[in-house]
Protein backbone atom coordinates (compact mmCIF):
# COMPACT_ATOMS: atom_id res chain seq x y z
CA UNK A 1 0.00 0.00 0.00
CA UNK A 2 0.80 3.38 -0.73
CA UNK A 3 1.67 6.16 2.07
CA UNK A 4 1.53 10.10 1.20
CA UNK A 5 4.78 11.60 2.04
CA UNK A 6 4.90 14.87 4.05
CA UNK A 7 5.36 17.06 1.15
CA UNK A 8 1.96 15.10 -0.75
CA UNK A 9 0.42 16.31 2.62
CA UNK A 10 1.48 19.63 1.85
CA UNK A 11 0.26 19.70 -1.54
CA UNK A 12 -3.19 18.32 -0.62
CA UNK A 13 -3.49 21.50 2.13
CA UNK A 14 -2.25 23.95 -0.10
CA UNK A 15 -5.21 22.43 -2.82
CA UNK A 16 -8.13 22.92 0.15
CA UNK A 17 -7.76 26.04 -0.08
CA UNK A 18 -8.30 26.94 -4.19
CA UNK A 19 -9.48 23.26 -5.42
CA UNK A 20 -11.86 20.64 -3.92
CA UNK A 21 -14.42 17.97 -4.35
CA UNK A 22 -17.00 19.95 -2.03
CA UNK A 23 -16.82 23.37 -4.50
CA UNK A 24 -17.90 21.16 -7.67
CA UNK A 25 -20.82 19.75 -5.67
CA UNK A 26 -22.08 22.86 -4.01
CA UNK A 27 -25.03 23.99 -6.39
CA UNK A 28 -26.06 20.87 -7.82
CA UNK A 29 -29.24 19.32 -6.55
CA UNK A 30 -26.99 16.75 -4.33
CA UNK A 31 -25.45 19.31 -2.19
CA UNK A 32 -26.77 17.91 1.22
CA UNK A 33 -26.88 14.52 -0.03
CA UNK A 34 -23.27 14.52 -0.83
CA UNK A 35 -20.92 16.23 1.98
CA UNK A 36 -17.96 14.58 1.07
CA UNK A 37 -14.42 15.89 0.28
CA UNK A 38 -10.99 14.42 -0.28
CA UNK A 39 -8.93 14.98 3.04
CA UNK A 40 -5.34 15.54 2.53
CA UNK A 41 -4.76 11.57 2.42
CA UNK A 42 -6.89 11.55 -0.51
CA UNK A 43 -9.27 9.78 1.37
CA UNK A 44 -13.45 10.50 0.55
CA UNK A 45 -14.63 11.42 3.85
CA UNK A 46 -17.79 13.04 5.26
CA UNK A 47 -17.73 16.78 6.20
CA UNK A 48 -19.36 16.38 9.48
CA UNK A 49 -18.93 12.84 10.32
CA UNK A 50 -15.54 11.65 8.86
CA UNK A 51 -16.88 8.81 7.56
CA UNK A 52 -16.31 6.69 4.45
CA UNK A 53 -19.08 6.94 1.47
CA UNK A 54 -22.33 5.48 2.31
CA UNK A 55 -23.63 4.19 -1.07
CA UNK A 56 -27.58 3.00 0.91
CA UNK A 57 -28.10 6.96 1.72
CA UNK A 58 -31.97 6.77 0.91
CA UNK A 59 -33.71 3.28 2.21
CA UNK A 60 -35.00 1.02 0.07
CA UNK A 61 -34.42 3.04 -3.26
CA UNK A 62 -31.77 1.86 -5.22
CA UNK A 63 -32.33 3.95 -8.28
CA UNK A 64 -32.32 7.38 -5.91
CA UNK A 65 -28.96 5.96 -4.67
CA UNK A 66 -27.58 5.19 -8.01
CA UNK A 67 -28.16 8.69 -9.55
CA UNK A 68 -26.71 9.90 -6.24
CA UNK A 69 -23.58 7.86 -7.05
CA UNK A 70 -23.72 8.84 -10.86
CA UNK A 71 -23.62 12.15 -9.70
CA UNK A 72 -20.86 11.81 -7.40
CA UNK A 73 -18.88 10.00 -10.04
CA UNK A 74 -18.98 12.96 -12.09
CA UNK A 75 -17.48 15.19 -10.10
CA UNK A 76 -15.31 12.71 -8.84
CA UNK A 77 -14.35 13.03 -13.10
CA UNK A 78 -14.45 16.51 -13.11
CA UNK A 79 -12.09 16.95 -10.32
CA UNK A 80 -9.18 14.58 -11.46
CA UNK A 81 -9.11 16.17 -14.52
CA UNK A 82 -8.49 19.44 -12.58
CA UNK A 83 -5.91 17.84 -10.50
CA UNK A 84 -4.25 16.24 -13.59
CA UNK A 85 -4.14 19.74 -15.01
CA UNK A 86 -3.15 22.27 -11.84
CA UNK A 87 -1.05 19.34 -9.94
CA UNK A 88 0.55 17.23 -12.43
CA UNK A 89 0.52 20.04 -15.09
CA UNK A 90 -0.95 18.35 -17.91
CA UNK A 91 -2.14 19.74 -20.55
CA UNK A 92 -5.37 19.18 -22.23
CA UNK A 93 -5.53 17.74 -26.32
CA UNK A 94 -8.44 17.85 -28.59
CA UNK A 95 -9.50 15.21 -30.87
CA UNK A 96 -10.11 14.74 -33.95
CA UNK A 97 -7.81 17.45 -35.12
CA UNK A 98 -9.59 18.46 -38.01
CA UNK A 99 -12.97 18.60 -35.75
CA UNK A 100 -15.32 21.61 -36.68
CA UNK A 101 -16.09 24.50 -34.02
CA UNK A 102 -19.65 22.68 -33.63
CA UNK A 103 -18.47 19.20 -33.28
CA UNK A 104 -18.85 16.71 -30.14
CA UNK A 105 -14.74 16.36 -29.31
CA UNK A 106 -12.82 13.79 -27.16
CA UNK A 107 -9.34 14.59 -25.72
CA UNK A 108 -6.20 13.31 -23.76
CA UNK A 109 -3.50 14.56 -21.46
CA UNK A 110 -0.08 15.18 -22.10
CA UNK A 111 2.55 16.72 -20.25
CA UNK A 112 4.80 19.32 -21.53
CA UNK A 113 7.15 18.92 -24.58
CA UNK A 114 6.07 14.67 -24.29
CA UNK A 115 5.43 15.10 -28.00
CA UNK A 116 9.05 17.28 -29.47
CA UNK A 117 11.44 15.97 -26.71
CA UNK A 118 13.80 13.08 -27.52
CA UNK A 119 13.15 11.22 -24.07
CA UNK A 120 10.97 8.46 -23.78
CA UNK A 121 7.18 8.41 -23.20
CA UNK A 122 5.12 6.20 -20.31
CA UNK A 123 1.42 5.82 -22.25
CA UNK A 124 -1.31 4.89 -19.46
CA UNK A 125 -4.47 3.12 -20.62
CA UNK A 126 -6.93 2.35 -18.10
CA UNK A 127 -9.72 0.04 -18.42
CA UNK A 128 -13.19 -0.08 -19.70
CA UNK A 129 -15.69 1.78 -17.64
CA UNK A 130 -17.76 4.51 -16.45
CA UNK A 131 -14.48 6.53 -15.83
CA UNK A 132 -12.81 8.61 -17.79
CA UNK A 133 -8.53 10.06 -17.93
CA UNK A 134 -6.72 9.66 -14.71
CA UNK A 135 -8.72 7.14 -13.10
CA UNK A 136 -7.85 3.51 -12.41
CA UNK A 137 -11.46 2.62 -11.30
CA UNK A 138 -13.38 5.08 -9.47
CA UNK A 139 -14.98 2.53 -7.08
CA UNK A 140 -11.37 2.26 -5.47
CA UNK A 141 -10.60 6.39 -5.75
CA UNK A 142 -14.54 6.16 -3.45
CA UNK A 143 -13.28 3.09 -1.51
CA UNK A 144 -9.51 3.93 -0.79
CA UNK A 145 -9.06 7.58 -1.86
CA UNK A 146 -6.97 9.15 -4.74
CA UNK A 147 -3.60 7.70 -4.62
CA UNK A 148 -4.94 4.20 -5.21
CA UNK A 149 -7.61 4.80 -7.58
CA UNK A 150 -5.95 7.90 -9.87
CA UNK A 151 -3.33 7.42 -12.22
CA UNK A 152 -1.65 10.50 -10.86
CA UNK A 153 1.32 8.55 -8.57
CA UNK A 154 2.41 7.02 -11.53
CA UNK A 155 2.22 10.48 -13.95
CA UNK A 156 4.24 11.75 -10.86
CA UNK A 157 6.85 9.23 -10.83
CA UNK A 158 7.10 9.46 -14.60
CA UNK A 159 7.90 12.76 -14.67
CA UNK A 160 9.86 12.50 -11.71
CA UNK A 161 12.17 10.28 -14.13
CA UNK A 162 12.41 13.24 -16.62
CA UNK A 163 9.90 11.17 -18.81
CA UNK A 164 6.96 12.35 -21.08
CA UNK A 165 3.74 11.10 -20.21
CA UNK A 166 0.18 10.12 -22.02
CA UNK A 167 -2.73 10.01 -20.46
CA UNK A 168 -5.42 8.52 -22.49
CA UNK A 169 -9.19 9.02 -21.97
CA UNK A 170 -10.54 5.77 -24.09
CA UNK A 171 -14.06 5.92 -22.14
CA UNK A 172 -15.11 9.24 -23.88
CA UNK A 173 -17.13 8.12 -26.49
CA UNK A 174 -20.15 9.44 -27.07
CA UNK A 175 -22.32 13.08 -26.36
CA UNK A 176 -26.06 13.36 -25.22
CA UNK A 177 -27.28 15.85 -27.93
CA UNK A 178 -30.50 15.91 -26.51
CA UNK A 179 -29.22 17.28 -22.78
CA UNK A 180 -26.27 18.53 -24.57
CA UNK A 181 -24.31 16.83 -21.44
CA UNK A 182 -21.80 14.23 -21.54
CA UNK A 183 -22.36 10.71 -20.28
CA UNK A 184 -19.82 8.91 -18.61
CA UNK A 185 -21.39 5.36 -17.82
CA UNK A 186 -20.73 2.67 -20.21
CA UNK A 187 -23.50 0.41 -19.40
CA UNK A 188 -25.85 3.90 -19.89
CA UNK A 189 -24.14 4.25 -23.25
CA UNK A 190 -24.77 0.71 -24.38
CA UNK A 191 -28.73 0.99 -22.98
CA UNK A 192 -28.89 3.81 -24.67
CA UNK A 193 -27.97 2.83 -28.38
CA UNK A 194 -30.37 -0.18 -28.03
CA UNK A 195 -33.39 1.75 -27.33
CA UNK A 196 -35.42 4.06 -29.53
CA UNK A 197 -33.13 6.76 -28.18
CA UNK A 198 -29.93 5.99 -29.52
CA UNK A 199 -30.59 8.57 -32.21
CA UNK A 200 -29.44 11.24 -29.49
CA UNK A 201 -26.17 9.20 -28.67
CA UNK A 202 -23.94 10.73 -31.32
CA UNK A 203 -20.37 8.86 -31.26
CA UNK A 204 -17.21 11.54 -30.85
CA UNK A 205 -14.89 10.76 -34.44
CA UNK A 206 -12.15 9.30 -33.69
CA UNK A 207 -13.08 7.93 -30.33
CA UNK A 208 -16.65 6.24 -30.63
CA UNK A 209 -14.75 3.10 -28.93
CA UNK A 210 -11.20 2.82 -26.78
CA UNK A 211 -9.92 1.34 -29.48
CA UNK A 212 -10.26 3.95 -32.10
CA UNK A 213 -9.28 6.48 -29.80
CA UNK A 214 -6.05 4.87 -28.49
CA UNK A 215 -5.22 4.08 -32.82
CA UNK A 216 -5.90 7.77 -33.27
CA UNK A 217 -3.90 9.09 -30.31
CA UNK A 218 -1.02 6.46 -31.57
CA UNK A 219 -1.39 7.86 -35.72
CA UNK A 220 -1.28 11.59 -34.98
CA UNK A 221 0.51 11.84 -31.95
CA UNK A 222 2.09 8.84 -30.79
CA UNK A 223 3.95 7.91 -33.82
CA UNK A 224 5.00 11.38 -35.11
CA UNK A 225 6.55 12.43 -31.29
CA UNK A 226 10.46 12.77 -31.43
CA UNK A 227 10.72 9.70 -28.40
CA UNK A 228 12.06 6.88 -29.74
CA UNK A 229 10.99 4.82 -26.52
CA UNK A 230 7.62 4.37 -25.71
CA UNK A 231 6.38 1.88 -22.62
CA UNK A 232 2.36 1.32 -22.56
CA UNK A 233 0.82 0.81 -18.84
CA UNK A 234 -1.89 -0.96 -19.56
CA UNK A 235 -4.98 -1.96 -17.36
CA UNK A 236 -7.98 -4.71 -17.48
CA UNK A 237 -9.43 -3.97 -20.92
CA UNK A 238 -6.86 -1.67 -21.64
CA UNK A 239 -4.46 -4.35 -22.27
CA UNK A 240 -6.96 -5.88 -24.90
CA UNK A 241 -6.46 -2.48 -26.47
CA UNK A 242 -2.81 -2.36 -26.72
CA UNK A 243 -2.69 -5.79 -28.06
CA UNK A 244 -5.49 -4.20 -30.99
CA UNK A 245 -3.45 -1.49 -31.61
CA UNK A 246 -0.27 -3.78 -32.32
CA UNK A 247 -2.13 -5.71 -34.53
CA UNK A 248 -3.55 -3.31 -36.32
CA UNK A 249 -0.03 -1.37 -36.28
CA UNK A 250 2.19 -3.80 -35.88
CA UNK A 251 5.56 -2.99 -37.52
CA UNK A 252 4.98 0.69 -36.38
CA UNK A 253 4.68 -0.40 -32.72
CA UNK A 254 7.20 -2.84 -32.56
CA UNK A 255 9.87 -0.18 -33.45
CA UNK A 256 8.83 2.55 -31.00
CA UNK A 257 7.34 0.48 -27.93
CA UNK A 258 10.16 -0.76 -25.84
CA UNK A 259 7.59 -2.30 -22.94
CA UNK A 260 4.55 -3.20 -21.79
CA UNK A 261 3.57 -3.52 -18.08
CA UNK A 262 -0.24 -5.66 -17.91
CA UNK A 263 -2.05 -5.04 -15.37
CA UNK A 264 -5.02 -7.85 -14.92
CA UNK A 265 -5.26 -7.68 -18.71
CA UNK A 266 -7.94 -8.63 -20.58
CA UNK A 267 -6.08 -9.30 -24.07
CA UNK A 268 -6.28 -12.60 -25.73
CA UNK A 269 -2.83 -13.02 -27.25
CA UNK A 270 -4.23 -16.40 -29.29
CA UNK A 271 -6.96 -15.08 -30.73
CA UNK A 272 -6.61 -11.01 -30.76
CA UNK A 273 -3.02 -11.78 -33.03
CA UNK A 274 -4.88 -14.59 -35.13
CA UNK A 275 -1.32 -17.25 -34.32
CA UNK A 276 1.10 -14.23 -36.16
CA UNK A 277 4.05 -15.26 -35.05
CA UNK A 278 6.09 -12.15 -34.52
CA UNK A 279 3.63 -10.49 -32.82
CA UNK A 280 3.28 -13.54 -29.72
CA UNK A 281 7.55 -13.80 -29.88
CA UNK A 282 7.23 -9.87 -29.61
CA UNK A 283 4.86 -9.59 -26.54
CA UNK A 284 6.69 -12.81 -24.71
CA UNK A 285 9.77 -10.60 -25.24
CA UNK A 286 8.52 -6.90 -24.48
CA UNK A 287 5.76 -7.38 -22.31
CA UNK A 288 5.20 -8.30 -18.25
CA UNK A 289 1.66 -8.98 -16.73
CA UNK A 290 0.90 -8.06 -12.99
CA UNK A 291 -2.61 -9.88 -12.03
CA UNK A 292 -4.68 -9.76 -8.79
CA UNK A 293 -2.87 -13.11 -6.88
CA UNK A 294 -2.29 -14.01 -3.04
CA UNK A 295 1.33 -14.44 -3.63
CA UNK A 296 3.85 -11.72 -2.84
CA UNK A 297 4.43 -9.15 -5.12
CA UNK A 298 6.54 -9.45 -8.33
CA UNK A 299 6.75 -13.32 -7.37
CA UNK A 300 6.08 -15.42 -10.62
CA UNK A 301 2.40 -16.68 -11.27
CA UNK A 302 1.20 -19.77 -14.02
CA UNK A 303 1.39 -17.54 -17.45
CA UNK A 304 -1.79 -18.33 -18.99
CA UNK A 305 -1.83 -19.12 -23.15
CA UNK A 306 -4.28 -16.49 -23.18
CA UNK A 307 -1.57 -13.67 -21.96
CA UNK A 308 1.87 -15.51 -23.43
CA UNK A 309 3.97 -13.27 -21.31
CA UNK A 310 5.76 -13.36 -18.09
CA UNK A 311 3.03 -13.06 -15.57
CA UNK A 312 4.02 -11.64 -11.73
CA UNK A 313 1.67 -11.46 -8.93
CA UNK A 314 0.48 -7.80 -8.14
CA UNK A 315 0.77 -8.02 -4.55
CA UNK A 316 -3.18 -8.35 -3.86
CA UNK A 317 -6.05 -10.05 -4.75
CA UNK A 318 -8.12 -7.19 -4.72
CA UNK A 319 -8.49 -5.81 -8.96
CA UNK A 320 -8.67 -2.34 -7.75
CA UNK A 321 -5.82 -1.81 -5.76
CA UNK A 322 -3.45 -3.80 -8.03
CA UNK A 323 -2.56 -1.05 -10.20
CA UNK A 324 -1.56 1.16 -6.86
CA UNK A 325 0.56 -2.02 -5.36
CA UNK A 326 2.67 -2.84 -8.60
CA UNK A 327 3.24 0.84 -9.03
CA UNK A 328 7.21 0.41 -8.24
CA UNK A 329 7.49 -2.68 -9.15
CA UNK A 330 5.99 -1.76 -13.11
CA UNK A 331 8.44 1.12 -13.10
CA UNK A 332 11.72 -0.60 -11.78
CA UNK A 333 10.74 -3.05 -14.46
CA UNK A 334 10.14 -0.22 -17.22
CA UNK A 335 13.26 0.93 -16.20
CA UNK A 336 15.63 -2.39 -16.73
CA UNK A 337 14.08 -2.84 -19.88
CA UNK A 338 14.91 0.66 -21.40
CA UNK A 339 18.56 0.27 -19.95
CA UNK A 340 18.92 -2.82 -21.75
CA UNK A 341 17.86 -1.77 -24.99
CA UNK A 342 19.52 1.20 -24.86
CA UNK A 343 22.61 -0.62 -24.47
CA UNK A 344 21.88 -2.91 -27.19
CA UNK A 345 21.25 -0.26 -29.76
CA UNK A 346 24.63 1.71 -28.35
CA UNK A 347 26.62 -1.26 -28.96
CA UNK A 348 25.05 -2.04 -32.57
CA UNK A 349 25.47 1.90 -33.34
CA UNK A 350 27.79 2.66 -36.30
CA UNK A 351 29.37 5.30 -34.02
CA UNK A 352 30.01 3.02 -31.35
CA UNK A 353 31.45 0.24 -33.68
CA UNK A 354 33.80 2.92 -35.08
CA UNK A 355 35.22 3.60 -31.76
CA UNK A 356 35.49 0.36 -30.35
CA UNK A 357 37.51 -0.45 -33.72
CA UNK A 358 39.51 2.44 -32.87
CA UNK A 359 40.42 1.79 -29.25
CA UNK A 360 41.57 -1.77 -30.47
CA UNK A 361 43.63 -0.31 -32.80
CA UNK A 362 45.36 1.86 -30.84
CA UNK A 363 45.84 -0.94 -28.46
CA UNK A 364 47.92 -2.94 -31.23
Amino acid sequence: MMKTDFTEERMWLQLQHELSLRKLIEGSEYEEELRYDFNIKGELRHLDTNDSFVFNYYKNAHEQNHKRYQVLGHLITQYVYELLERVCMLQKVYIPTDATQDEPRSFFFTSENALTSSSSLIVLLQDRGIFCAGQWGQRTIVSEGLWHGTQIPFIKMALQSHEGVIVLNPNDNFIDLKTEKERLSFSAREEALNSTQAVWWIPKRGSSSPEEHTIYVWDHFISKSAAKHVAFIAHGYGGLVFVDLLVQRKWEVMNKVYSVAFIDSMHNTQHQTRGDPQIQEWIQKYCREWVSNSKPLDKAVGCHVRVSCPTVSAGTENYGLAPSCCLHAIFKYLRSTLKAKTTTAFRHSPVATRSCTSMKRGNK
